[in-house]
């Protein structure tokens, strides 16, 4: 084949590859004006039901955050959707096998370790196995930090967000991604940890705020109703916020809901309901790296 041939074939198949239509799911990229990984989906039921969510909200791929109970279906639902899905592994850290299970749990394809809540210490010794291991493993560690029971969620997780800058600088080759209650109340300065979510103006100077600034090994994640709450209680704080660390936020559901449209939770779905405040207040660019890039290059996809 001549050289000009050669070109013109490639170019030919290249232009009808990206014409290709797009799979199911994808329409995300047209509805948000990107594709949208979702960093924080809860393996549901059954592996349809995972991507009857992600179709609703518009997710283009997510990452199943997957207890040893869901292991199997966590695996099943990847291997019939490997483009659309990736799995986390956790465990109860105190439970003795801790870090033999979630070892084995990335050398089977388990790519970071999360959602880690359990009812410890965030710097006490199961934490820190943790991170030393998540780090030896080259992979990132999700971590759920709450300070006050909820109904919902009864019990406190990872205590003391206030004084993890020490775990920050004690394992500087770990990479943590901040979550839940107490990460996204603790942007504001005069967060007393007497309730999951504040209301009000943010005061400035809060511990999150700072150590996302400071410590390039810390990330967030905006899912569940911790998140949305921080974008919605002030939006022109949360807007200077998201344009200080967009490179270093990324975008979670967290979602209950079964449809991804809220259809069975009086028409709220958390994706959709963050996804909507994220396009409010922030740029194009920057809106696409909170809800693709910052996470597809953390995770190496």
């Amino acid at each position: 084949m001549k050289n000009v041939d050669r070109r013109a074939f490639l170019q030919a198949v290249a232009t009808s590859v990206f014409a290709l239509p797009p799979a199911a799911g994808a329409q995300g990229a047209n509805e948000w004006g990107s594709p949208v990984l979702d960093i924080h989906l809860h393996p549901r039921a059954t592996t349809e039901a995972n991507i009857l969510h992600m179709d609703g909200a518009g997710v283009t791929m997510a990452v199943l955050l997957t207890g040893a109970n869901a292991e199997d279906r966590a695996k099943q639902a990847v291997a019939a959707h490997p483009s659309r899905l990736i799995r986390f592994a956790a465990i109860d850290v105190t439970q003795p096998n801790a870090a033999d299970y979630l070892r084995s749990a990335v050398q089977s394809g388990a790519k970071g370790f999360g959602e880690i809540k359990s009812q410890v210490a965030a710097a006490g010794p199961e934490m820190q196995r943790l991170y030393a291991l998540a780090a030896e493993l080259n992979v990132p560690i999700l971590i759920h930090f709450q300070e006050v029971n909820q109904p919902g969620s009864p019990g406190t997780f990872n205590t003391g967000l206030k004084q993890f800058d020490a775990m920050l600088r004690k394992f500087p080759k770990t990479t943590f991604i901040g979550h839940a209650d107490a990460f996204w109340a603790n942007v504001s300065a005069d967060y007393a940890e007497d309730t999951s979510y504040p209301k009000g103006p943010i005061k400035p100077g809060g511990v999150t705020d700072s150590f996302l600034g400071e410590y390039p090994n810390l990330y967030g994640d905006m899912s569940a109703n911790s998140g949305n709450n921080f974008l919605m209680r002030d939006p022109e704080f949360a807007a200077g916020f998201v344009e200080r660390h967009q490179n270093k936020l990324m975008f979670g559901s967290d979602c209950p809901c079964a449809d991804g449209k809220g259809s069975d939770r009086g028409g709220r779905c958390i994706a959709r309901a963050t996804l909507t405040q994220l396009k409010k207040l922030t740029t194009a660019d920057v809106f696409r790296k909170i809800v693709r890039e910052n996470g597809t290059r953390l995770l190496k996809l």
